[in-house]
């Protein structure tokens, strides 16, 4: 079993080169126990029961169909390699010309709407005293509403009363008028 210890900082500095993995006897020599030992294989279960029968993987013969495949393609020539090349070209550098195009058209458009909106803030603020002032005249306005409507309330009360008074001396006066 391996253990690693914390040992203390070293002075050194580290080896420019790492050590080689060539040499068997900087590699420790690992022994299993007999049980463990049969048990590891890599591969499938047939090689690990008989190593020595041989197992196809089908690689030459998927290979082979590959290749019977691409004879029978025909060969493409330069010139028509060139075309599609060429035309690849051009739409390249023709959806690069409409992609500056339209980054140019959307900056201009964001010039527009900012310069709108500058606008409209200054118009804004430029009736903010406007707006105040008007705000003001109508509180007063309002005021002298409701001292109006005061004072009708109050004459619309006393002519009731005063009503009810003459009302009362009428009464009076027609029932002397008829006593007599």
């Amino acid at each position: 079993m391996i253990r690693l210890r914390d040992e203390a900082a070293s002075t050194s500095p580290p080896p420019s080169q790492l050590p080689s993995a060539s040499r068997r006897e900087d590699r420790p020599e690992v022994t299993l126990p007999p049980r463990k030992s049969l048990d590891i294989a890599f591969g499938p279960r047939e090689i690990m029961r008989d190593p020595e029968r041989e197992v196809g993987y089908g690689i030459a013969d998927s290979w082979d169909e590959i290749v019977e495949t691409l004879q029978g393609v025909p060969d493409s020539t330069d010139t028509e390699d060139r075309r599609a090349h060429a035309h690849t070209r051009l739409l390249m550098e023709a959806e690069a010309r409409m992609s500056r195009e339209a980054w140019t058209r959307s900056i201009d458009a964001i010039d527009l709407v900012h310069g709108e909106v500058i606008s409209l803030r200054t118009i804004v603020l430029g009736q903010i005293p406007e707006i105040r002032e008007l705000k003001a005249a109508d509180r007063r306005r309002q005021t002298v509403i409701l001292e109006r409507l005061r004072l009708e309330h109050r004459r619309s009360t006393e002519t009731s009363e005063s009503r009810t008074a003459l009302q009362g001396q009428i009464t009076a006066l027609q029932g002397q008028v008829t006593a007599l």
